[in-house]
């Protein structure tokens, strides 16, 4: 009988000892899993992560044209979308690019990709104007911009209002000729954009054109 006691003991004991470890170690993964949901500690600092949607974004993006694309192969045709984006931080900066994949997400986010990378600056007046009129081209289009008085507002349409819009111009006077592919339409206005002239430049030049009369 009394060896039939201890063995019992012997059992409930291990038993005990057995049942206490794995509540141990649950309890400590659970720590484990609520410390990485909350932050991130690498020596003795904390580390929280950033909430992408609470931070403000730079740039506005708004898309200009959506078409849908296909690639004759061997198999068949392959669908894509096509997007053409503007973006802009409304202060003088813009960009535009083009963007294609097999859905519309990837594609604007493609085109957002590029056009982050290739920003264009444009000269602009207290007014909130262009310094001059000035015509730019592309191809077989042509846009026509002049700058307005405070007041005014942005006079164009389509893709010369988008990216007005978002370069930080708001009064100016604009009309397009020729092809009204989106594409072209920005391409030229990019052209007039990129043509156009402050009172420093123009003193420059007329300087230069002096010492060389002289």
């Amino acid at each position: 009988m009394e060896e039939n006691k201890t063995n019992q003991e012997v059992v409930t004991n291990e038993t005990t000892k057995t049942d206490s470890k794995p509540k141990e170690v649950k309890a400590n993964s659970g720590d484990a899993r609520d410390g990485n949901r909350r932050d991130f500690r690498k020596g003795g600092r904390r580390f929280q992560r950033n909430n992408r949607k609470d931070a403000p974004k730079e740039y506005e993006e708004r898309v200009v044209s959506l078409n849908r694309v296909t690639k004759v192969v061997k198999g068949g045709k392959r669908m894509k979308f096509s997007a053409l984006v503007v973006i802009g931080n409304g202060k003088g900066v813009y960009g535009f690019a083009t963007g294609k994949s097999g859905e519309v997400p990837d594609a604007i986010k493609k085109s957002v990709e590029k056009a982050r990378r290739n920003l264009i600056t444009v000269k602009l007046t207290k007014g909130g104007t262009i310094t001059h009129d000035i015509t730019g081209s592309f191809g077989a289009t042509k846009v026509f911009l002049k700058p307005a008085p405070e007041g005014t507002g942005v006079i164009a349409g389509g893709p010369v209002r988008a990216i007005l819009e978002l370069a930080g111009v708001k009064n100016v006077y604009s009309k397009v000729y020729g092809s009204r592919t989106p594409i072209n339409i920005i391409r030229a206005t990019t052209d007039a954009i990129t043509h156009l002239k402050n009172y420093k430049d123009v003193e420059l030049l007329r300087k230069g054109v002096k010492e060389d009369v002289k």
